[in-house]
């Protein structure tokens, strides 16, 4: 192959694409990737745009779902109503956890969900087990992981008080683009034994490795900085934020192969185009979907409350 094309594997087999496609794919690509860092890091900084970031987040992921699993013969999920009520979930959640609203924030949820259930009743779908699952699955795989961001984001104090976090959400989505980061460069160089060929032919365990590596290196850093000032420690120490980043790692990666085995299993390549150069909103985040919930544990496990 000469310097004056690039090689792309479609569906039948491997293409030479010229310079001038592949340059342009790789500057929208890098533009769409440095506006999502920046919203992303950004809407972390304050806890009202935290909130409003992970409810519009939750809205566009759950649409692309839906609009997805309504492309299978013989499903039909509410759309509408499905993502509303992922979105009232996350700000419930988050609400809540703050304490500006007590438990009973939940029932319109669940009358929702209630809801959702009669529908099949009147819809004579021919399968409507079908559409139970579907709807279930995009509320248990998108909404409710997203809503667990808050319970990283708001600590609660022995006053029952809660104070905004910004560290461990945001360190959370560093350490996955570190471990995407690592896995790429490793996997390319290295890259020999596959991790999981039935699912992600691309993935291999020397990319895996290599990702891991630089992902305890930044938490080890992130540690480090944190706790620098001895007087005002952080609430996580450099071995728990070590731990924190290998959780990352091993989650995230599961939840990159789940959503790998979601769109093969549905035919598809990327799961929308909603990201210009990256795919939808799933294949943006589907490390996170399974990493929250895993961080949210292993945190609560060793410290917090």
């Amino acid at each position: 192959m000469g310097f004056g094309s690039c090689l792309h594997y479609g569906g039948q087999g491997p293409k030479f694409v010229g310079t001038e496609g592949c340059m342009n794919n790789l500057i929208t690509r890098t533009i769409t990737g440095i506006v999502y860092v920046v919203v992303m890091v950004l809407g972390m900084m304050r806890p009202d745009t935290i909130i409003l970031l992970f409810a519009l987040i939750t809205g566009l992921t759950m649409w692309e779902y839906t609009g997805l699993v309504n492309d299978i013969d013989g499903v039909r999920v509410n759309r509408f109503i499905c993502t509303i009520a992922g979105v009232y979930l996350v700000a419930a959640v988050a609400l809540w956890r703050i304490g500006m609203v007590d438990f009973r924030v939940f029932l319109p949820y669940i009358l929702t969900i209630v809801y959702m259930f009669v529908e099949e009743l009147y819809l004579k779908q021919k399968n409507p087990i079908n559409d139970w699952a579907y709807t279930m699955l995009g509320q248990m795989y998108v909404a409710l992981p997203f809503s667990l961001i808050f319970f990283l984001a708001f600590q609660i104090d022995a006053m029952n008080n809660a104070s905004f976090e910004m560290l461990v959400p945001l360190c959370l989505f560093v350490f996955l683009w570190a471990n995407d980061t690592g896995a790429y460069c490793t996997g390319s160089l290295l890259g020999r034994h596959k991790l999981f060929p039935r699912i992600s032919p691309g993935k291999t365990w020397e990319g895996s490795v290599g990702g891991a590596v630089l992902v305890l290196i930044v938490a080890g850093a992130v540690g480090y900085l944190a706790n620098k000032d001895m007087n005002n420690p952080h609430l996580l120490s450099i071995t728990q934020w070590m731990g924190l980043g290998l959780v990352v790692v091993v989650f995230g990666t599961w939840g990159d192969l789940v959503e790998s085995l979601f769109k093969r299993t549905l035919g598809i390549k990327d799961s929308g185009n909603i990201l210009p150069g990256h795919g939808g909103m799933l294949d943006r985040f589907d490390s996170s979907l399974l990493a929250i919930p895993a961080a949210v544990m292993y945190l609560y496990f060793i410290t917090l409350k």
